[in-house]
């Protein structure tokens, strides 16, 4: 029987402002990531979110981004490496001085958005992630999209890192994400995606939006928790992902 950890970005609204339903999807999930004020969230919401996560006992990293709350961290922002380290470390330290207030520590760190698609192609960029990880906290695990340049580097350095594959997302015959910008970038129908997923739970080649597939290795699925379907979506491929024979829990134990 296969373990399998299934995630979903948390804490993304702002001051009065919600995004998603956190209170359903961490009914769900046994991971989240949760924003640390670069592309969404603030203390209260950090609050709030970690609160809510050690009550459902749910485990939670940080999910820093490019400081980019106009464009949701979804833009590509010409930072040198340095400025990088600085922001990464700001926003995870930022999570974990809630964490110590809410009674919850803080696990891991998987970047957000254009952040993590740079670093899935970029070493100095995925360096830069990992060094102000690491002078942050050593014991942070990174948790990469499957495949990429970021998942490698922390190999490398000895950092503990999780595989990441998306339920919700579309895939280049690379292993990259297809851009939100380009037709097949987002699967809306959860029998669609289940189905997807299953598939490549069984074989380990993930569809690709030409048509063929692509080697990926996974320890953690993700549910974009920021549309109106989220809850639905992530609840319809829970069931799927057990009647399958699938356990779910958290990467980290």
């Amino acid at each position: 029987m296969r373990t399998i950890d299934l995630n979903a970005d948390l804490g993304e609204g702002y001051g009065p402002w919600t995004m998603g339903d956190d209170a359903a999807m961490l009914a769900i999930v046994t991971s989240a990531n949760v924003a640390c004020g670069g592309h969404a969230s603030d203390p209260e919401t950090m609050f709030r979110t970690l609160v809510l996560a050690k009550d459902r006992g749910i485990v939670v990293g940080a999910h820093p981004s490019y400081p980019d709350l106009a464009g949701f961290g979804r833009r590509r922002l010409p930072c040198p490496p340095a400025e990088i380290e600085r922001f990464v470390a700001g926003q995870v330290g930022a999570l974990i001085a809630i964490g110590a207030l809410a009674g919850h520590p803080v696990r891991y760190v998987k970047p957000h958005g254009a952040l993590a698609n740079v670093a899935s192609e970029d070493r100095g960029v995925a360096d830069a992630i990992l060094k102000a990880v690491h002078a942050v906290d050593p014991a942070l695990a990174i948790l990469a999209i499957s495949g990429t340049v970021l998942e490698q580097a922390a190999r490398e350095r000895g950092t503990r890192v999780f595989s990441e594959v998306f339920a919700d997302r579309g895939y280049t015959s690379e292993g990259n994400l297809v851009p939100r910008s380009e037709p097949g970038a987002l699967i809306h129908d959860s029998g669609e995606a289940a189905d997807r997923l299953i598939a490549f739970l069984d074989s380990g080649r993930m569809p690709t939006a030409d048509g063929g597939s692509v080697d990926l290795a996974v320890d953690s699925v993700c549910i974009h928790g920021d549309s109106p379907s989220a809850a639905a979506m992530a609840a319809a491929v829970r069931d799927r992902l057990t009647k399958h024979g699938v356990t779910l829990a958290p990467f980290l134990r």
